[in-house]
Formats: C-alpha cells, structure tokens, sequence
C-alpha cells in the first residue's frame, strides 16, 4: 500500500470565446463608419468621409471600455476590432486622402497611400503582439486612430476653408507620411488608460469634459485637428524628454 498523496490534477479554465453584443455592435459601428468613408470620399463628399473617420476613432474608445466595464472581453473581439480598425483607420484615410490631394500625382501619391496603410498595418500587428508585455499607460509609436484624426482632420480642414486637396498636395503627402512613420516608430504616447471610469469623479472633472465638447463644437475641423496635431507632438517631446532624464540619471550615478 503506497504512503504517497494523491495526485492533484489542476484543471486549466479555457479562455471565453462568447460572442457578446454590446462591445461589437460598436466595433461594427466603427467598422460601417470607415467604409461609409470610403464611399463618401468615391462620391466627392470629402466632408462626410472626414468626418465619419471620426466617429468611428469615438466608436473605437468605447468598444474596448464598454467591454472592460461590463466584463464582455474575448478574444473574438479582440481579432474583430483590429480588423476594423485596419479599414477605418488605416484603408480608409489613405484612399480618402488619395482620392482628395493624390489622385493628380500618379503613382507617387498611391505609394504614398500605400505607405500609410502599410504601416498601419504593422502597428496593429506589433500592438497585438506586444499587448501582454507592454506597459499600458503608454503606446509604442502612434496610435493609429490617432494617426487617421490627423489626416482625416486635414483633410476637413481644407474642405472647411474651402482649399483644393491638389493645391496643397506636398503638404498633405508630408503630413500623411510622417503619421504613418510615426506608427512604426517607438516613441511613447501616453495611453489614458489608467483613467478610471468606475470610480466617482469630482464635479469639477465632469463639467471641464462638458466644456471640452462645447469647446470643439465651435469649430470641430480646426480644433480637432489642432488637438491630434498637438498629440503627435507630445510623443516627439515625452520620448526626448525621457531620453534626457536617463542621461542624467546616468551621468550622476557615474559621478
């Protein structure tokens, strides 16, 4: 007769495929509205495709908060939402963009198209790939729905003030290649996503969120794209600055 304890078998939960409604009707939403771009921009109506780029980079935040908040994550919405994500945010400013100020330009202006979906491309799929390791406060390169406000805001600032997408084509082929080499690149963006949205927030914090949308309601092309050009920046400014810190970090600990 054996002395020895019976073996314990630890039974490994499977991770949840369910399929819930909630978050992915509005990652549906964002994915309709990047190709209702698409078709606006094949009509002429760069204002509507411009401005559908937006509500889909809205509907993209809350997709992936109303999941955490009501505890509806899976892994098929995962996949689902980075699909969406590549038309709304990554086909669908490129073609906008070409059909706006490229078209003119041959094949210059479809690779410069080209470029920008392809880095989306691999910054959607190195973000994937990293989700488990990387720090979440931060971002590894541009988001690319933030990358798409840029060009998307261009491109509704130009309709706004009446400004022909040819006459400023240079303009637009700088902007739209900078973003996309941003996305791939790796400086840090702050990600707000330490943010917490359960806990109850000061008065104050709630009326200075109602005045930010009235404020952007003033002039939504100019302010939008003013706040996503500043956005690209801060990341130029936070990785430098971070640079410098541990240099000096490092020159006193030599000292």
């Amino acid at each position: 007769m054996s002395n020895s304890e019976p073996e314990q078998v630890v039974v490994r939960k499977k991770p949840s495929r369910g399929i819930y409604l909630l978050p992915n009707l509005f990652t549906t939403g964002c994915l309709f509205s990047g190709f209702y771009a698409i078709v606006s921009a094949n009509a002429g109506n760069f204002e509507a495709a411009a401005a559908a780029i937006f509500i889909a980079m809205v509907l993209d935040g809350l997709d992936g908060r109303v999941a955490r908040l009501t505890n509806t994550a899976s892994e098929f919405g995962v996949q689902y939402d980075s699909l969406a994500d590549m038309v709304s945010f990554g086909v669908a400013p490129a073609l906008v963009m070409y059909l706006w100020a490229f078209s003119d330009m041959g094949k210059l202006g479809w690779v410069v198209a080209f470029v920008y979906t392809a880095a989306t491309a691999l910054r959607l799929a190195r973000f994937n790939t990293q989700a488990e390791v990387a720090d979440k406060r931060f971002f590894q390169g541009l988001p690319s729905p933030s990358a798409a406000a840029v060009v998307a805001g261009l491109i509704w600032l130009g309709v706004d003030y009446g400004i022909e997408g040819k006459d400023i084509a240079v303009l637009a082929m700088v902007i739209t290649l900078f973003a996309g080499l941003l996305m791939v690149s790796n400086f840090r963006y702050y990600s707000f996503k330490d943010i917490d949205f359960k806990g109850k927030v000061p008065f104050f914090t709630l009326l200075v969120a109602v005045m930010v949308f009235v404020f952007i309601s003033l002039d939504p092309p100019q302010i939008l794209f003013g706040i996503f050009m500043l956005y690209l920046v801060s990341g130029l400014v936070l990785t430098i600055w971070g640079i410098r810190q541990k240099r000096t970090l490092r020159a006193k600990e030599a000292d």
